[in-house]
C-alpha cells in the first residue's frame, strides 16, 4: 500500500500513539552496574576518563550497590582490585579475596540484588594477562581454565548468582560448569563473555582495574573485530558447554552481532557498554556536543532493539533514575 493510503507518520503524531506502538522497551531491571572494589583504597578513587566512576573500598561498594537497588537497577557486576598481585593471580580465588568479601557484604545488605562476578585473572596477575604464562610468555589455555574454575567456585561459595568468565580461553565455560556441578552449585548461572573483541574501547577500564598487559597484547585470545561469523561459532560453543547467558563486548559497534546471537540462539543475550563508550558520551556531553540523558537512553534502547535483554553499563544508575522519572 503506497502513499497517500500509507502514512507511517499517523502513528507518530503524539506521545501516546508513539508509546502504543513502541517495539523496544528499556526498564531499569535490565541494567547491570559494574563496580570496581579495591582492597587497598580507603576512600573512593576517581578513575581518569570515566567521570562519575571510582575504585571503591568495600563499604562504599556496598553503599553504591544499595543506590543501584533503590534506583531499580537489576544487578551489579563486581571487579576486584587486590592489594597484591602475583604471577598466578592467586588472589582471584582466595576465600578472603576482595570480590569474595564484597559478595558476602552486598548479599547481606541487599539480598534482592542480582550479584554477578567477573571471572578472570588479569586484575590479579603481575603481568596483566588473563591467564598463566608458559615458558614462551604465551597464555597457557588449558592450565588457565583449571584456575578459572577455581575462581568461579569461590565466587559461588561467597554468594554469586552469576559468574561471568571474561578471559576468552577455549573450553572455560565447560570447565566452570563442571566444577560448579561437582561442588553443588547447580543453581549458579554462567554469563559467558562469548563474543569479546580485542577492542580499542577498553582503555579506561584497564586504568581502573590496573589490568593492562605488562607486555604484548590480548589479540591471541580476544577476537578480531573484523570477524562476525566467528562470533556465532564462539557463542554456539558456549551454548554447548553450558552457558546460561551470552555476552557481546563491546556493544555500540557490534549491534549486528547482538542481533546475530539473538536470532541464532535461544539464550538471553547481554551487551557490555564498555568504558571507552561511556567515556566518549561523557566527553561529548561535557563539550556541549550532545545532551547526555537523551543520548544515553537512545544508545541503550538501540541495544535492546538489537536483541540484548541485559545491558551492562556504567550509565546504569543515571539511566535507571531517568527512566523512573
Amino acid at each position: 500500500m503506497a502513499f497517500p493510503k500509507a502514512r507511517p507518520r499517523r502513528l507518530r503524531a503524539s506521545a501516546a500513539l508513539r508509546a502504543l506502538v513502541r517495539e523496544s522497551h528499556l526498564v531499569p531491571e535490565q541494567l547491570v552496574l559494574p563496580l570496581f572494589v579495591s582492597e587497598s583504597a580507603s576512600a573512593p578513587e576517581p578513575i581518569a576518563g570515566m567521570d562519575g566512576i571510582a575504585r571503591l573500598p568495600l563499604r562504599d561498594a556496598v553503599a553504591v550497590a544499595g543506590q543501584a537497588r533503590e534506583a531499580g537497577v537489576g544487578g551489579v557486576i563486581l571487579f576486584g582490585i587486590p592489594a597484591r598481585k602475583d604471577v598466578r593471580g592467586s588472589g582471584a580465588w582466595a576465600a578472603d579475596g576482595i570480590v569474595q568479601r564484597a559478595l558476602e557484604a552486598i548479599r547481606s545488605a541487599h539480598p534482592e540484588l542480582a550479584l554477578i562476578t567477573d571471572v578472570c585473572l588479569c586484575e590479579y596477575t603481575d603481568h596483566g594477562h588473563c591467564g598463566l604464562l608458559d615458558r614462551s610468555g604465551a597464555v597457557d589455555n588449558d592450565a588457565t581454565i583449571e584456575l578459572l574454575a577455581q575462581v568461579a567456585v569461590s565466587h559461588a561459595q561467597a554468594g554469586a548468582d552469576i559468574v561471568a568468565p571474561s578471559d576468552m580461553m577455549d573450553g572455560r565455560v565447560g570447565a566452570i560448569r563442571s566444577a560448579l556441578e561437582q561442588t553443588g552449585h547447580t543453581q549458579t548461572a554462567i554469563l559467558a563473555y562469548s563474543v569479546k573483541f580485542a577492542s580499542a574501547f577498553y582503555g579506561p577500564f584497564r586504568d581502573a582495574a590496573g589490568s593492562a598487559p605488562a607486555f604484548g597484547d590480548r589479540r591471541a585470545y580476544q577476537m578480531d573485530p573484523a570477524n562476525g561469523r566467528e562470533a556465532l561459532r564462539e557463542a554456539l560453543l558456549d551454548v554447548e558447554e553450558g552457558a546460561d547467558i551470552l555476552m557481546v563486548k563491546p556493544a555500540l559497534a557490534y549491534g549486528d552481532l547482538i542481533r546475530l546471537l539473538h536470532e541464532h540462539t535461544s539464550l538471553p543475550v547481554a551487551a557490555y557498554n564498555v568504558s571507552g563508550e561511556y567515556a566518549m558520551v561523557k566527553a561529548a556531553a561535557a563539550a556541549g556536543a550532545l545532551q547526555e540523558r537523551a543520548a544515553v537512553l537512545e544508545l541503550l534502547t538501540s541495544l535492546r532493539r538489537a536483541g540484548a535483554s541485559t545491558l551492562i553499563t556504567y550509565h546504569a544508575l543515571d539511566a535507571a533514575r531517568w527512566l523512573s522519572e
